[in-house]
């Protein structure tokens, strides 16, 4: 199973906005995909879950996906991260 690794860079971290921007992006593949944060794990396409995992700004999560656009999906979130979830520095 194809997986990145990102360091959450924003002041406030995945909190409510970039994560329903991070939950939106994931939501439009077909594939399973997961994103931990140390021990935890959510599902990526749920808002609730992305925020359980209280990914705070530094935090290293890991995004993992399997299915028949898992690349494809890895590429847009990491696209999405790269972008500073549309938020300024």
């Amino acid at each position: 199973m194809p997986e990145i690794t990102l360091t959450i860079n924003n002041k406030v971290g995945l909190h409510a906005r970039p994560a329903s921007i991070f939950v939106r992006e994931a939501s439009k593949f077909k594939s399973t995909i997961k994103v931990r944060n140390g021990a935890r794990e959510a599902n990526a396409k749920s808002i609730l879950n992305v925020l359980t995992l209280g990914a705070d700004m530094g935090s290293v999560i890991t995004i993992s996906a399997e299915g028949e656009d898992a690349e494809q999906a890895l590429q847009a979130l990491q696209a999405l991260h790269a972008s500073n979830f549309g938020e300024a520095e």
